[in-house]
């Protein structure tokens, strides 16, 4: 590019050296290539002379969701859902990284339960921001998922992609507002989906499952039911905020 630039606009190696403050030979030698300890200063020097700026760029990949997996509210939920499938016989893996060169993700939690080969693609959200956005890595994960299986050793006959929410009211809302696209895209509930996690077994049903789940809580069946399907009685928590009040120091037992 300093030979490209500088034959254009008619100038001899040593004009741009003088322009540049360096040496004819500095020029000569960068231009063909050969200069092993070029510095960037250097070579924005000779850049900047004619008019040109040297930018370094980084094309990262794609991360998925990679920054709100790691706040302290979808951590516990996360260690809450990994007690609770070991508990009932599941094995798991946290953060299991999948995809490639250009894209990278980190499936929240895969399970597999060896007596009924299923296996569970778990997503955890604390907020719904974007549905489609949540569907489509979901979808991914559900395809990645298979070769992850492969590594660990499991031979799953069947996967289940999984929603698990905190159980917010704000949550609640936005699954009232996504009603039609939730019982599309997610027709298994949280009644199709206590059997599996409680034992393993196969629901009749095909499809993702979505649910909510309150880390605090101790009932034995720890996957609620939305609003949209019955449920009756109010979420433990308003919002995101809400819950980050109640874990924080000397938090209250729940039931």
């Amino acid at each position: 590019m300093v030979k490209t630039l500088r034959t254009a606009i008619g100038w001899s190696q040593r004009e741009l050296g003088r322009r540049a403050a360096v040496s004819q030979s500095m020029v000569c030698l960068a231009e063909s290539g050969v200069l092993r300890d070029l510095t960037f200063s250097t070579a924005a020097a000779l850049l900047s002379a004619m008019g040109a700026r040297l930018v370094v760029d980084v094309d990262a990949p794609y991360l998925g969701d990679r920054e709100r997996q790691r706040d302290p509210a979808h951590a516990r939920l996360g260690a809450h859902v990994l007690a609770r499938l070991r508990r009932a016989g599941w094995e798991t893996r946290p953060e299991v990284e999948v995809g490639g060169d250009r894209s990278r993700g980190w499936i929240d939690i895969v399970a597999f339960h060896p007596e009924s080969r299923v296996m569970l693609v778990i997503e955890i959200k604390t907020e719904i921001h974007d549905l489609g956005q949540i569907e489509r890595s979901l979808g991914w994960y559900e395809r990645e998922a298979w070769g992850a299986a492969r590594r660990f050793g499991w031979r799953p006959a069947r996967a289940i992609g999984c929603l698990l929410l905190l159980a917010t009211e704000a949550n609640e809302l936005r699954a009232a507002a996504n009603r039609t696209s939730i019982e599309v895209g997610f027709p298994l509930r949280a009644r199709h989906l206590e059997p599996v996690v409680l034992g393993g077994s196969m629901p009749t049903a095909t499809g993702r499952a979505i649910a909510v789940i309150d880390p605090r809580s101790h009932r034995r069946a720890w996957c609620g039911a939305l609003r949209i399907d019955g449920r009756r009685s109010p979420a433990p928590y308003v919002d995101y905020a809400d819950f980050m009040r109640s874990i924080g120091p000397g938090p209250r037992r729940r039931s």
